[in-house]
């Protein structure tokens, strides 16, 4: 197998982890600082910076410490080159579900998630 399905699935679960435990730490050693987010979930283009995203994740509770079932799970990964990676992924932050749409590259030796595109469903 393509050692490199090895070094991006561990980079993501890097990624569940953090958002799962609210680690902003983990979150960001995975994200490159240079990192963008969006969605249109809500009808109009909502995009946030790395630093925006995690002060979002730093104030609100974390699944974890709500005891809260974990829900990520790995859908697919993409290689375009050697150094570029599409993921899509599936977690959850109750009561929001989320397909993210990871696009990876490989810097310094490391995968790091540059961009995130999502989408949400809210199940009260």
């Amino acid at each position: 197998m393509d050692p490199r399905f090895a070094e991006v699935s561990e980079a993501l679960a890097a990624y569940f982890d953090g958002i799962y435990e609210g680690d902003t730490d983990k979150l960001g050693a995975v994200f490159h600082p240079d990192a963008h987010l969006y969605s249109s979930t809500e009808g109009a283009l909502a995009q946030m910076t790395l630093a925006e995203y995690l002060g979002l994740v730093a104030g609100r509770p974390s699944p974890q410490s709500q005891d809260m079932k974990r829900f990520d799970r790995i859908l697919s990964i993409d290689f375009s080159g050697p150094t570029t990676a599409l993921a899509k992924v599936e977690l959850g932050v109750p009561p929001k579900y989320f397909t993210d749409y990871l696009t990876l590259l490989k810097l310094d030796g490391r995968w790091r998630i540059i961009s995130k595109t999502y989408h949400f469903v809210v199940h009260e």
